[in-house]
């Protein structure tokens, strides 16, 4: 579910830069998260330079342009990465499945009525 917020929050961090360079460059109002969901109203003097999360509290100054590329490699490996729990999610649910099968078997319980074999 992390990987999955991560990656909702850089589409929408994506939107936001799309919007911004539709815009003209200049002052820009808007209200900053100062945590708990609390905001304040804030003016950007120069929003031609944007500061961008790179992750474990490190954050990089950069134009639009490289942010948008910056997004676009993070979403890509963030989904390979959700792609990768999912098919561990997988096998470890078809070992457990195995494993019960086994315990049946030693025990010579019946299958589960949806299970086939």
């Amino acid at each position: 579910d992390s990987v999955y917020e991560k990656i909702s929050q850089y589409l929408q961090l994506k939107n936001v830069i799309e919007r911004l360079q539709e815009l003209e460059l200049g002052p820009l109002q808007t209200q900053v998260d100062l945590g708990c969901n609390f905001y304040v109203n804030a003016e950007v003097p120069d929003s031609s330079k944007i500061f961008v999360a790179l992750g474990f509290g490190f954050f990089a100054e950069m134009t639009p342009d490289e942010a948008l590329r910056f997004i676009e490699k993070k979403n890509k490996m963030l989904t390979e990465i959700s792609e990768n729990l999912t098919k561990d999610a997988a096998n470890i649910k078809a070992h457990i499945r195995l494993v019960l099968e086994g315990l049946r078997e030693l025990q010579d319980l019946p299958s589960e009525p949806g299970d086939q074999g």
